[in-house]
């Protein structure tokens, strides 16, 4: 399938994306070092928005800096001309750059006095017109609707501005070792897991902190690409609610990484577990099936390398269910939301 070819060149787009874009990465660290921004504004829809979540908690625990998710209909509904964005940062992070309220947005933002950065994969839409600064993703064309590559070159996006801003070498070595980890992690193989949701109707997919955008990501290409009614929830959201659905036999993916998040995702898996769901973890659980991961992994690379390797196993979900991954149901590759 087209899915799973354009995950495979992810490594490659990565590399390209490193080389490429460096003196942009280094111009933009020492510019916002000299002048930091109040604060940081991200704008995006569906794949990009969920990497802007976790550039969210990149920005937010390395930086100290409050990242908000702005609402494109503001501008392009609500006519919002207006916003007080001064000394802000806003990102727009998209793969075609064309659709119609991001750009409103984009424009509302630089009227409102914001620095505008750009994580654009089509370098010649009219969203990198609108940019102070652009950063190509460098993950050649996308074909496939349920974006891969993309997802995962916003994600080294983010983790490349997080590293030049902070200057924190920990994280300029994450980004070097990305192209090579995901390499890895495609080798990695979640078909069992997943094939258990052959004959599914629902499940959960969780995460938190910088693993949320990822169990998002997850959700969404299982609605998109298998039509599962896969809902993403942060692991201390899912306890204010959603957790009454739990019962004997429902599907969880629960994904984890090894930092102050982990403890309480275990937490809530064991009590997931203990409720009878069928669980799949990246943390090792008691009563908890175990996904497998990379180990000695960056855990800033973690959430990234569980994504890719579960594109390398949800368009046989796919096909399992009687479906071509290729051809989701009522979808397009650029969505021109108004």
């Amino acid at each position: 399938p087209t899915l799973a070819r354009e995950a495979a060149q992810a490594s490659d787009a990565a590399r390209r994306q490193l080389e490429r874009c460096r003196d942009t990465f280094a111009y933009l660290g020492a510019r916002l070092r000299r002048t930091p921004p109040r604060f940081v504004v991200t704008c995006a829809r569906g794949s990009s928005d969920h990497a802007a979540v976790y550039g969210k908690y990149l920005i937010e625990t390395t930086l100290g800096r409050a990242v908000a998710s702005l609402g494109p209909s503001v501008a392009s509904i609500y006519n919002t001309r207006s916003l007080d964005l001064r000394d802000s940062l806003f990102i727009a992070v998209s793969q075609s750059g064309q659709s119609p309220d991001l750009l409103r947005m984009t424009e509302a933002a630089r009227a409102g006095g914001a620095v505008v950065l750009g994580f654009i994969n089509d370098e010649s839409s009219p969203l990198s017109e609108l940019c102070d600064v652009r950063v190509p993703l460098s993950a050649g064309p996308e074909h496939s609707v349920a974006a891969t590559k993309s997802y995962l070159l916003s994600g080294l996006a983010f983790l490349q501005l997080v590293a030049h801003w902070s200057d924190a070498p920990e994280l300029h070595d994450a980004a070097r070792r990305l192209p090579e980890a995901l390499e890895a992690a495609s080798s990695l193989d979640w078909w069992p897991a997943l094939a258990s949701l052959k004959d599914a109707s629902s499940l959960y997919v969780v995460g938190r902190g910088s693993g949320l955008g990822a169990a998002l990501e997850m959700a969404l290409k299982l609605k998109e690409t298998c039509r599962l009614h896969a809902e993403g929830f942060s692991t201390a959201e899912v306890l204010h609610g959603p957790l009454g659905l739990v019962r004997p036999g429902f599907p969880v993916l629960a994904l984890g990484q090894e930092d102050n998040a982990a403890q309480g995702t275990r937490a809530v898996v064991q009590r997931m577990v203990e409720l009878g769901a069928t669980v799949h973890s990246t943390l090792a659980v008691p009563g908890a099936k175990l996904l497998p991961t990379l180990p000695d992994l960056p855990v800033a690379l973690a959430p990234l390398c569980q994504v890719q390797s579960f594109y390398f196993a949800v368009h046989q979900l796919a096909t399992a269910r009687g479906l071509d991954p290729d051809a989701p149901a009522h979808l397009r590759k650029v969505t021109e939301t108004v």
